[in-house]
């Protein structure tokens, strides 16, 4: 099958584990991602997330719910002020190291992957909402950064 575009969407922001999190939800689903795992996926969210170190606590994530039995989430974190930590939980994906099916049984992924196609149009945005409210201003705007997210659409949807 050809390639296509998959949904993108973005949820509210929400706190975890002191952190304020974007988030951006990619399905082929017109429902939308399923809430069981959705909810599984924020359950295992704070293991992905680095130790405090100074820079304002924000992170963006990718909740992807794949066309087979895969489900990712991977969490993007600002880290040394202008750094992103990026750490990778993956549910359902035998290929992967799953040991079943299950989309809501997350685990850690081992292999130093950082997203696919779909799970990676969030990242130019976020690097260019980052600059825009939390370096190139005098004072950071962390609130104006946590609301700059991209709007729903199409993971080929890549501006506001």
């Amino acid at each position: 099958m050809p390639f296509q575009e998959k949904l993108r969407y973005s949820p509210p922001p929400v706190e975890v584990a002191g952190r304020r999190v974007k988030r951006y939800h990619v399905t082929a689903d017109a429902a939308g991602i399923d809430p069981g795992v959705e909810k599984a996926a924020y359950a295992f969210l704070p293991g992905l997330l680095p130790e405090p170190d100074g820079t304002p606590p924000a992170t963006f994530v990718v909740l992807h719910r794949g066309g087979d039995s895969g489900a990712y989430l991977n969490a993007y974190s600002w880290v040394w002020d202008n750094v992103l930590h990026c750490r990778v939980a993956v549910a359902g994906q035998p290929a992967l190291g799953c040991p079943d099916r299950d989309p809501t049984h997350f685990m850690l992924l081992d292999r130093p992957l950082i997203g696919c196609v779909w799970e990676l149009p969030p990242l130019l945005h976020e690097r260019d909402a980052w600059v825009r409210h939390m370096l190139a201003p005098e004072r950071p705007a962390l609130d104006a950064y946590i609301n700059d997210t991209l709007p729903d659409g199409t993971t080929g949807d890549h501006r506001p």
